[in-house]
């Protein structure tokens, strides 16, 4: 397993904006994308995420590591399985969490 390229912060509706002006001016990150729910800034290597989601009452931090088999590693983790967390489009992984609840998107890195 290595590292991933993305981190995600996963925040609640109400401190969203507040979150994304923290990091783009008091932290000085670069925007390098913006979505409807989501703004992306460039982190070193990385890209850090700030997730707005309405449904969520605290903040989560997720993570990436990717493997060439992650049936296989997830397996080897003896992670759970939290496929249910949201949905995997074009994406060979799982969803999992470490032992302190960190959400983990354990997949292959797609190449190209």
């Amino acid at each position: 397993m290595t590292p991933g390229k993305n981190i995600a912060i996963k925040v609640p509706l109400h401190l969203w904006e507040d979150t994304v002006a923290f990091y783009r001016d008091k932290v000085g990150l670069t925007v390098t994308r913006e979505l409807d729910h989501s703004t992306g800034f460039d982190f070193g290597s990385m890209t850090l995420w700030i997730d707005r989601v309405p449904q969520q009452s605290q903040t989560d931090l997720w993570i990436e590591l990717f493997d060439d088999d992650p049936d296989t590693a997830l397996s080897d983790l003896g992670s759970p399985c939290r496929d249910e967390l949201e949905p995997l489009t074009n994406v060979t992984g799982h969803w999992t969490s470490d032992p302190a609840g960190t959400v983990i998107l354990l997949r292959k890195e797609q190449m190209g």
